[in-house]
């Protein structure tokens, strides 16, 4: 098969790493990719969120199977664009992937399904969004209800907090994402991922994992796209995930399904656990990042076989085997992450970390100057690693986050804490 993955973060390489160890793949492009990605496959220039453009590239290279990797394009229906022309896409429809697209959207399918979620309004002035909080108090969730890339998300402790995330959100902060706001109750527990992939009518769980959304150890400071993550995640039991697929997801697929948007593609449920029972925190309709990384390490080449079974409707006939192990992946980000960073720098000393299947630097925001990888984003690289137990996953991870030179870049120490103390 010829494949194209559209993205070019730490999820892609890791897609792209996996998609790699399995035979079936003949040919592998990645648009636009990265440094880590173009050591592994061919990259190309390419705007992934236009659907004619997109199409255009695919006949024109003979792709067969094509692998959409962040949210944006799907949002855009370049998905849509695919299918129309004949090919066969892993990911959803423009109209389905409203679900991370659409908080309020979202809301309203957890209404229609009954899945259990938090209590919330919809708004689309300030001011009604302040009396709103000032009515119900802190703590209180204040969400952007459009994409805003894993940041639109403010847990307010006062209320003076909540009035001015929703003044932020209304004046622009978060763009075209902010111009209407959810407002959630505040549910406490423990967080957790859960990863099924979905092919209209099945649901074939895939995964758990735990991400670290704030920046500093402790889980303390602003929240980011996310610092580190480990799979499977303790929290989320055998038990609790079929709670989730019978309460949340198997519902929400059949109201998705009724309206006439069937999801396809991976369905990532961020799910809020407490006393053995989950609850809906938000749903995004791509692997998440960093979660894709463990994941994938821990899938390997069966990963292509399940993402083409979803596509092809035929994930009754397939199941995913794991090994009884662990991965772990820390984020090294630029300095000032996520705050203003500067680019550029030269990362040294990554031919010194091992990559193998139980080993891997997935790239994220890195480009090649001059023989030398320099970062060009945010959160630039994905440290991960697979043991038989979480704290040697992590004690190799750490220990090749240690042989990488970087005096630009910084990383939390802990990843892993809650499932290790």
């Amino acid at each position: 098969m010829n494949i194209l993955i559209l993205g070019g973060g730490g999820r892609e390489h890791a897609l792209a790493w996996a998609v790699m160890q399995n035979p079936k793949c003949d040919k592998l492009i990645v648009a636009p990719g990265n440094a880590g990605i173009a050591q592994i496959a061919e990259c190309a220039s390419l705007d992934i969120e236009n659907g004619a453009a997109v199409v255009n590239f695919c006949e024109a290279n003979a792709i067969d199977f094509i692998i959409i990797g962040p949210e944006a394009p799907l949002a855009a229906g370049v998905g849509d664009r695919l299918r129309d022309a004949g090919f066969l896409v892993f990911g959803p429809s423009q109209a389905a992937a409203q679900l991370e697209a659409s908080k309020s959207f979202t809301k309203e399918i957890c209404d229609a399904a009954n899945a259990p979620t938090a209590a919330y309004g919809h708004f689309t002035d300030a001011a009604a969004a302040k009396d709103y909080v000032t009515s119900q108090g802190a703590p209180i969730v204040v969400k952007a209800d459009g994409l805003a890339a894993g940041k639109g998300v403010i847990i307010a402790q006062t209320v003076e907090e909540a009035h001015a995330a929703i003044d932020d959100m209304f004046g622009g902060s978060f763009g075209s994402a902010g111009a209407e706001v959810v407002i959630e109750e505040f549910m406490d527990g423990e967080e957790a991922s859960f990863f099924v992939l979905c092919d209209g009518q099945t649901a074939l769980p895939i995964g758990t994992a735990q991400d670290h959304k704030r920046v500093g150890e402790g889980d303390t400071g602003p929240n980011t796209g996310g610092m580190g993550a480990y799979s499977p995640a303790p929290i989320l039991t055998d038990a609790v995930a079929e709670k989730a697929l019978d309460q949340v997801i198997r519902p929400t697929l059949r109201v998705m399904a009724e309206r006439e948007m069937p999801y396809q593609g991976v369905l990532y449920a961020g799910l809020m656990i407490k006393d053995g029972q989950p609850r809906l925190v938000e749903y995004n309709v791509r692997f998440g990042d960093p979660e894709c990384q463990v994941l994938m390490l821990r899938l390997g080449a069966q990963a292509l076989d399940l993402m083409q079974a979803a596509a092809e409707e035929r994930l009754h006939q397939v199941e995913a085997s794991w090994a009884d192990d662990h991965a772990l992946t820390v984020v090294m980000a630029a300095s000032g992450y996520p705050g203003a960073y500067q680019k550029g720098s030269i990362i040294s000393g990554l031919d010194d970390c091992p990559e193998d299947s139980f080993h891997m630097v997935f790239h994220a925001g890195t480009g090649e100057k001059d023989g030398k990888i320099t970062a060009t984003g945010g959160r630039v690289l994905n440290v991960t690693a697979r043991a038989d137990t979480l704290r040697e996953a992590a004690d190799r991870a750490y220990d090749m986050i240690d042989r990488i030179d970087w005096p630009d870049g910084f990383c939390r120490r802990d990843i892993g804490w809650r499932a290790l103390d």
